[in-house]
């Protein structure tokens, strides 16, 4: 008879709202946890790709995301299961406020679909609810009551008071936990000195942030220790997933015979935001995966197929304009049929130019930074065959981005991806060409892993006869 191992016990960190402190008390309660000895397994609610970088840095390993919305709720438990294997405990940070899920396309309703309080349903984990506390006293507990009750499937196991004005203060917020029947675990009093660096889509990622983001790591993972019940939070923990977990090869299938082809994923400061299960799965469908830095390097030797996540280019435009080698390589690639899977700040790159600075010039689009900000799940069906998808397959993906393109000329190209916004007429998005799949999109791998195999077999296909 076949046996699962017990799930690792997890906690989820919450809070009523954004801009508690969810970041900072969980980045530094994972770095707090590891220095006690323990490994520790760090997860984030939703499409989030910063926060998990300042987890990957806390914990000695990938931050990982676990989004109902973009995989489906059937594989959060795998998933975690894989992030998960062979810690000794979690810690998942959640996403805006506990209950702040989805909301509907077609109807505009909200939902509990994303929200972190589906996450610690579907785990079966405690949460610990940090709650800014300036303007707070006793009041407190009336906002606990509510959050504690107002939906049976999730358990609130604990209190993390944070921006503690002063003892005084705190012993009166004590009090009202008390009052309401929930344990403190820990209150953390205001230090602004700890805030990390922010731009216009949150936190500066730690990649970008270099040795600053150590050093913002190590002073979380200091208040943490010293004002978290570290080992209170940690008999807290638990989880009530069974079942396997998320394996790469057992979603893409055998790997023809034959060579590997190089898949070469875009990284360094400029190209920060991806998922850790992309290149799991392209290792397993038969590639090999080779990280490669456009703000100095030139592609791979043997380079057949490019991913260019997302990230922040607009930073780093005179940087990636300088290295005109690599724009002609990849303009070079995309002109001979190659697959490139370019998201978001790849399909920047891909454009002619970028807030004036020239780019590949694969797309024909100039694309400008602007104060708009265009953010939200869609769900997207596929209107041409691509490297990645068939016309017809429908994916939920996410946008998060303030550039936009003008001059839009892009000759040749189909478009991506259509879908229906909530205020207007069904949009049509992003570039298809050949082997060129370029989109604002973002798409969890992992949600999708036939693309990714159909990715590795088109570079497979460009390296024995491209």
């Amino acid at each position: 008879m076949v046996t699962t191992l017990a799930a690792v016990p997890a906690v989820v960190i919450a809070a009523p709202a954004s801009g508690s402190g969810k970041t900072t008390v969980a980045t530094g309660l994972v770095g707090a946890l590891r220095e006690s000895g323990y490994a520790v397994a760090p997860f984030k609610v939703g499409p989030d790709y910063i926060d998990p970088g300042y987890h990957g840095l806390a914990a000695g390993r990938p931050g990982r995301n676990l989004d109902p919305v973009m995989v489906g709720a059937e594989r959060i438990a795998p998933l975690y299961r894989h992030g998960s294997s062979g810690c000794d405990v979690a810690v998942v940070e959640g996403v805006m406020g506990l209950f702040d899920g989805k909301i509907d396309a077609a109807s505009h309703e909200p939902s509990a679909e994303g929200s972190t309080a589906q996450v610690a349903a579907l785990l079966g984990a405690p949460v610990v609810l940090v709650v800014d506390a300036r303007g707070h006293s006793q009041s407190l507990a009336a906002v606990l009551h509510g959050f504690s009750t107002y939906d049976s499937g999730v358990r609130i196991g604990g209190v993390i008071l944070n921006r503690v004005g002063s003892p005084r203060h705190e012993q009166v917020l004590r009090q009202a936990c008390e009052r309401v029947g929930l344990p403190v675990l820990g209150a953390v009093p205001r230090m602004a000195e700890l805030e990390v660096p922010s731009r216009h889509l949150g936190l500066i990622p730690a990649a970008e942030h270099g040795a600053d983001a150590v050093d913002a790591v190590d002073a979380m993972t200091r208040l943490a220790a010293r004002h978290l019940d570290l080992p209170a939070i940690r008999a807290l923990a638990s989880s009530a997933v069974d079942g396997p977990a998320w394996d790469p090869a057992d979603e893409v299938g055998p790997i023809p015979p034959g060579p590997r082809p190089t898949v070469a994923i875009a990284g360094g400061r400029a190209f920060t935001f991806g998922y850790a299960e992309h290149r799991e799965l392209l290792d397993a469908a038969g590639a090999d995966v080779i990280t490669f830095d456009p703000l100095h390097d030139a592609l791979p030797t043997g380079t057949s197929g490019v991913v260019l996540p997302g990230g922040f280019p607009e930073e780093h435009a005179v940087a990636l304009a300088e290295n005109s080698a690599l724009l002609s390589q990849i303009r070079a690639l995309a002109t001979s049929g190659a697959p490139i899977h370019a998201e978001c700040a790849g399909l920047l790159y891909l454009a002619r130019s970028l807030d004036g600075h020239a780019m590949a010039s694969v797309v024909g689009v100039d694309a400008s930074f602007g104060s708009r900000l265009t953010l939200g799940y869609r769900e997207a069906v596929a209107v041409t065959d691509s490297t990645l998808f068939a016309a017809g397959e429908r994916v939920v993906g996410h946008e998060f981005h303030r550039t936009s393109l003008t001059a839009a000329e892009a000759d040749g190209f189909a478009p991506a991806w259509g879908w229906r916004p909530w205020d207007g007429d069904p949009a049509r998005e992003g570039f298809v060409r050949d082997g060129v799949h370029a989109s604002y999109l973002h798409t969890h791998p992992a949600g999708h892993p036939a693309a990714i195999t159909r990715f590795v077999a088109a570079a497979r296909t460009f390296a024995a006869h491209g």
